[in-house]
């Protein structure tokens, strides 16, 4: 009881946090049902007929399922991986820097795209990719001596697009947690290997990269948990919602919402979320049962 009283003031300031999550997580949880009901307005959610997983069939049973899922884990995956080389790398370089002032100067222009809504991003594209206007067609292009792109329209680039712009948007986030970590290395183990003669690259390799491995691991393990849910704005805004590169930019969050929005079949979207918060679940447990087994330190639980 007087341990209760001692932290009280620090009780309360934890409930609107626990309030929000009750209400932004934990209460929504009851809509699972949906996804196993067909949802008819006029009986409401729970006296709506129940019909298993035929709301399930709309994701396995259509031709698209093999793309958007395949779309899905290579986008995802890929993304995964160059997050981290080049956050690691970024925040690297960035700890090399002495100058306060530069330092935080590279911080805030790296960040920047972070803070930016993906629907200026879509149209920050849009002046470089545009037909009629684009800086690539009407500048960059000529001056090579190369033909217009209609990049709209060319499935085969967008892969390429959509992964720079991710990576340019997001690497910042993950940057500054990198950044945050190598700043907490005991800057006696550089100089102790620099006494040894330990070159730069083995201060790193040997140093840093050890040092921040759980670091790397923790956001790895969570990435993978959200690895089969996309960034609806990237696949949607960015391509303008175009039909012609439909291959190489569906994913499951954008084909759901198609789906949505042409038959208002709220049970399927909502069968489509259970499907993916339950991939994740799984994916983050084996993941963290593989680290586990090699060192139970790195683990999340």
């Amino acid at each position: 009881m007087v341990k209760f009283s001692r932290y009280f003031p620090l009780f309360i300031m934890l409930v609107p946090g626990l309030i929000y999550l009750l209400i932004n997580n934990y209460l929504p949880m009851f809509g699972l049902v949906i996804a196993f009901k067909d949802i008819n307005y006029a009986k409401g959610i729970f006296a709506s007929d129940w019909i298993g997983f035929k709301n399930f069939e709309y994701l396995f049973k259509t031709k698209d399922a093999f793309i958007i899922t395949r779309n899905t884990i290579l986008y995802n995956g890929g993304f995964i991986i160059l997050h981290t080389v080049i956050a690691i790398g970024v925040a690297i370089m960035l700890n090399e820097i002495k100058n306060k002032l530069m330092k935080s100067f590279y911080q805030s222009v790296i960040l920047l795209p972070f803070l930016i809504s993906m629907v200026i991003v879509s149209y920050l594209g849009f002046a470089f990719l545009s037909v009629d206007i684009g800086y690539l067609n009407k500048t960059l292009l000529p001056m090579l001596g190369l033909e217009e792109i209609q990049w709209y329209f060319e499935a085969k680039f967008w892969p390429y697009i959509l992964t720079f712009i991710h990576i340019w948007k997001s690497v910042g986030f993950f940057c500054v947690i990198y950044l945050a970590a190598i700043i907490g290395i005991d800057k006696e183990f550089y100089e102790a290997s620099t006494l040894d003669g330990a070159s730069k690259m083995q201060q790193i390799w040997y140093i840093t990269i050890p040092s921040i491995m759980p670091v790397i691991i923790m956001m790895t393990l969570l990435a993978i948990g959200r690895i089969f849910y996309s960034d609806f704005g990237l696949f949607y805004q960015v391509p303008m919602n175009s039909g012609a590169i439909y291959d190489t930019t569906n994913v499951i969050d954008t084909y759901v919402y198609r789906g949505l929005m042409q038959l208002g079949d709220i049970g399927m979207s909502a069968a489509a979320g259970l499907y993916q918060s339950i991939v994740g679940f799984v994916l983050v447990l084996i993941s963290n049962y593989i680290v586990r087994r090699k060192n139970k330190e790195n683990a999340l639980f």
